[in-house]
């Protein structure tokens, strides 16, 4: 997959000659869909019989009898349906449509096992020949992932390899296509390397390996990389980390990752939860399913894999990107329920169940990398709470936040990036759960609205920046089916982030 390699071409499409030629075909209001002259002998029994009716996700393979029709080189001809697509429509709905039906290409491929392939880009006035190829080059390159690393292969039959070419025609644009096509991968290859993170076991992705990584795209992309160990996080007093860290073997890690552009106006911080295990801790959760405990890592991989494309990109503004990485085990040297820890700054938490762990670790990021780079927000990704999914199911993330502004932004840029968020309240009621009778806060305040009241936890560290909390625990693993998401891990926040950084504008600091 990671070898696909993706060009752009404005030569006569009946001169491929490779597996596959995909014709992107929009379902009309009335009648039958339109095809261009050369494709009607091919194509015309099929439309008139009712057989492709190009609605969303609908396929028709055609086989050119070069005997006969000696216009297609390809040795397949593939129609896949866009459904009605209303030039009128939203843009970020209309690159929506186009990444699902690149999913449903890559799919189609898998199955026919087709390794180089061409796309004719279909006319989107709307979205432009660089949003229609940015859209489809994400879906095809999302939906082509695999993840089979740890699987013996059987000799007498060998599996799919993915594609190996894409090309992406365009009659006019060339330019505009190809920055498309270079968008939509950058965006893509970013959220499959955060599955990739998240599908490692928690035996090998390891907090050590998210420095590793980091180390990779510093040395690479010219950006500035801290790693506070152990000792540096107890010198700093951030007992939440070292508290969470307490019953494992791996030694934790506070990953920094900075880019700087020369002159930044601003500089946006970036805060992933890397908890690459998680087994409850003392508080000891169920067997069953806990061997997704190691996707517990996901907000982490997506604050870094967004790194990857903030280094490639040089934006204007500045990102700061810090990951707490540690495991959350029930060794002798555990944390236990009752204990009493100080965060970075001072706040004293009454630690009430061992399983709540994720907002100590990210409570000590987020004081720190406020007090230490001054942003001008904070956003925050985690698989914090089983919560979120009764609430949303894992069909959104929730966001909660202490600015409207802030908020508007990153749900703008989840419905622009096919990530959908839903944002959930915060206030006064909300924090008193968490009041403590022995220390300033507890890190649960029970059952009841158990997502709003973690973040309420986050909030007692932000002051009065601008802050956004995405709870990503639904969406990071079985998110919504689409053509483009595997089963597992979905990469989700990713290509959010993204979207964000890549549509920045000068952010006006006032609290909501």
């Amino acid at each position: 997959m990671n070898t696909t390699k993706l060009s752009v071409s404005s030569k006569d499409i009946v001169a491929y000659r490779g597996d596959l030629l995909v014709i992107c075909m929009a379902q009309p209001e009335q009648g039958l869909p339109s095809c261009e002259d050369r494709l009607r002998p091919l194509a015309m029994n099929a439309l008139e019989l009712g057989d492709f009716k190009a609605k969303m996700d609908e396929i028709l393979i055609l086989y050119p009898d070069r005997a006969i029709e000696k216009t297609f080189g390809a040795r397949r001809v593939m129609l896949a349906g866009m459904g009605k697509v209303a030039e009128t429509e939203d843009p970020c709905v209309l690159r929506e449509t186009c990444r699902v039906v690149g999913g449903n290409i890559a799919r189609q491929c898998a199955k026919i096992q087709a390794g180089s392939i061409m796309i004719s880009l279909p006319v989107l006035s709307r979205l432009g020949p660089g949003g229609v190829a940015e859209g489809l080059a994400e879906g095809v390159l999302l939906g082509d992932y695999r993840f089979r690393k740890y699987k013996t292969e059987d000799k007498n039959e060998v599996p799919y390899p993915g594609l190996t070419k894409v090309v992406f025609h365009t009659s006019s644009g060339m330019g505009e296509v190809r920055k498309g096509v270079e968008r939509g991968e950058r965006a893509a290859r970013a959220a499959n390397a955060a599955r990739d993170m998240a599908n490692e076991p928690g035996n090998d992705w390891t907090p050590s390996r998210f420095g590793e990584y980091a180390q990779g795209l510093s040395d690479s992309m010219a950006m500035s990389l801290t790693i506070l160990e152990k000792e540096d996080m107890q010198r700093l007093g951030m007992g939440g980390i070292i508290a969470v860290s307490k019953g494992s073997a791996e030694p934790p890690k506070m990953v920094i990752l900075e880019y700087r552009p020369p002159q930044p106006a601003e500089t946006i911080l970036l805060i992933g939860k890397g908890l690459t295990f998680d087994s409850g801790g003392v508080s000891l959760k169920p067997a069953t399913g806990m061997q997704d405990m190691k996707f517990d890592m996901c907000g982490g991989a997506a604050v870094l894999t967004a790194m990857q494309v903030i280094g490639e990109e040089r934006p204007d503004v500045g990102v700061v990107a810090i990951i707490p990485a540690t495991e959350n085990m029930g060794g002798g040297a555990a944390v236990k329920p009752g204990d009493i820890i100080v965060h970075y700054g001072g706040v004293t938490s009454e630690i009430v169940n061992t399983d709540a762990e994720g907002r100590l670790i990210l409570a000590d990021a987020l004081a720190y990398g406020i007090e230490k780079f001054s942003p001008c927000c904070v956003i925050d990704l985690a698989t914090l709470t089983g919560a979120v999914i009764i609430a949303l199911g894992h069909h959104y993330t929730g966001i909660l936040a202490n600015n409207d502004e802030l908020a508007e932004r990153i749900k703008e840029a989840g419905r622009c990036s096919g990530e959908p968020m839903w944002r959930l309240p915060l206030g006064p009621e909300y924090s008193k759960q968490i009041e403590s009778e022995v220390a300033d806060i507890k890190n649960t305040g029970g059952k009841p609205a158990g997502t709003i009241t973690a973040a309420a936890y986050l909030q007692k560290f932000v002051g009065d920046v601008p802050w956004v909390h995405l709870d990503i625990a639904g969406t990071a693993w079985e998110f919504t089916e689409k053509s483009y998401i595997p089963k597992g891990p979905s990469g989700i926040g990713t290509r959010s982030l993204i979207h964000l950084v890549r549509n920045w504008s000068a952010f006006l600091r006032k609290t909501g």
